[in-house]
């Protein structure tokens, strides 16, 4: 289940903390709750993402950006990720999450995001996103200038910019779909 009753609190709890730059590094510190485990007594790679998830919500509001957004009614549909999974996060263990915008092309927003304990990197996102009406998809720079933001694009780390490059040569739809039996 969607942890809704967390996304609110992470939400007021980012009201009382001092507002970030759109640059900025959001850092905040979290716990591994029994209902965020698998099997195995550790977070559950899909949960990490939600807990990422609710990162990135909480810089927004940081950033003085999300209500701005949602009174705009513009989404956010993730359009790529890639994660790096390298630490195990034991049940009640408490965690660091770092949470940065790295920037922008012409299609999508670019978020780099890890959760740490200690100097110890646990895990590693990457992630992309296009900002969208209900008229269809807005390119990044528009959407910075309706939130009031420095459009001013920096350039992207070689390391991202080598991952849009290599997503940009897998086949889409892809070749090798599903084979049909009747």
């Amino acid at each position: 289940m969607y942890p809704y009753f967390r996304a609110a609190y992470f939400m007021f709890k980012a009201r009382s903390m001092p507002e970030i730059g759109i640059y900025d590094w959001h850092v905040s510190t979290h716990r591994a709750w029994p209902w965020d485990t698998d099997a195995f007594g550790e977070l559950n790679n899909g949960r990490i993402l939600t807990l990422f998830e609710l990162g990135r919500w909480q810089a927004g509001v940081r950033m003085g950006i999300m209500g701005k957004t949602l009174k705009a009614g513009i989404m956010f549909p993730i359009a790529g990720v890639s994660v790096r999974y390298r630490k195990r996060v034991p049940v009640f263990q408490t965690y660091r999450m770092q949470t940065r915008f790295l920037g922008f092309d012409d299609r999508f927003i670019y978020v780099e995001q890890s959760m740490w304990q200690g100097e110890t990197c646990m895990n590693q996102m990457l992630l992309r996103f296009a900002p969208k009406t209900r008229n269809g998809t807005i390119p990044p720079v528009e959407y910075m200038q309706k939130m009031g933001l420095d459009d001013e694009n920096r350039p992207l780390p070689d390391w991202a910019s080598n991952w849009i490059k290599a997503d940009a040569t897998r086949p889409w739809p892809p070749m090798d779909g599903p084979v049909f039996q009747s």
